[in-house]
């Protein structure tokens, strides 16, 4: 979590207030949760688990969650990955379902950092192949947000079969001529953003989110060489062609409403 609970005096509720990690200003919760998550004094971005997210993007009680009982399996015998999958209270890494977005049906599916670092998995990969086919089906449009280190390495090559699948059915989205926005978020990273992350019609950003394959010091090691300040976050990318535009938070549903709309007209 990005920001904590401040202890409270005596005769105050708890979570009344909050401190902010990175400019550790002491914020009324409400203040944070009005300005969707954002601290209000320095701009810092609190990441969102999967459910706060569907419910800042989707119209109100629209949202209907499709393949919410797919499980992992530990198909490598990994050491300890048998109990670690088990201890989330979410079943996996990302939430997936049909809802609306301005009156307008879409399939959207949601990561969810707070599972093994959103990490994708067999189920990651099932769901957002299933989603795209009811997409089709229903000819709606598809929104995937993308929080992620990358391949879950507890599947080992399972994962990364993800990867080619994702791509796969998201071609099979393009020939049918629906439109596939992608949103990243901090951090979108690994096998993640060299799939089916970056292939969207439209690629937005949130501010300041790591996005990128290797880390910036696995890079600097490869390459020998210090890299541009600022390398690998969203502004930069921007500015070098690799997505679409960065929006605020605050302008995310609305945004994607518009193109949504665009896209529409232009079918029509």
């Amino acid at each position: 979590m990005m920001v904590t609970s401040v202890s409270n005096k005596k005769g105050l509720p708890e979570g009344l207030w909050t401190k902010c990690k990175k400019c550790e200003q002491i914020i009324f919760q409400k203040d944070f949760e009005e300005n969707f998550m954002v601290c209000p004094k320095c701009g810092y971005y609190l990441r969102l688990n999967s459910k706060e997210r569907i419910e800042y993007l989707t119209d109100k009680g629209s949202f209907k969650e499709i393949n919410a009982d797919l499980k992992p399996v530990d198909v490598i015998g990994f050491p300890g990955y048998k109990v670690k999958k088990d201890s989330y209270k979410i079943k996996d890494a990302i939430r997936t379902g049909e809802a609306k977005m301005g009156g307008y049906p879409v399939a959207i599916g949601v990561m969810d950092f707070e599972y093994m670092g959103g990490s994708m998995g067999s189920v990651v990969g099932e769901k957002i192949v299933r989603l795209i086919e009811k997409a089709i089906e229903k000819k709606m449009p598809v929104i995937l947000v993308a929080a992620s280190g990358g391949a879950r390495m507890q599947e080992g090559i399972i994962s990364l079969m993800q990867m080619a699948k994702t791509s796969a059915a998201l071609a099979k989205l393009s020939k049918k001529r629906l439109p596939f926005i992608s949103v990243l978020t901090d951090p979108t990273t690994g096998g993640v953003a060299a799939s089916f992350a970056m292939l969207g019609d439209v690629i937005i950003a949130e501010p300041n989110a790591l996005i990128g394959f290797a880390g910036p010091r696995v890079i600097e090691q490869t390459i020998r060489q210090q890299l541009p300040k600022g390398f690998q976050l969203s502004e930069f990318l921007l500015k070098h062609g690799m997505v679409d535009m960065v929006v605020e938070r605050k302008n995310l549903k609305d945004t994607i409403i518009k193109i949504i709309k665009f896209f529409v007209f232009k079918a029509k």
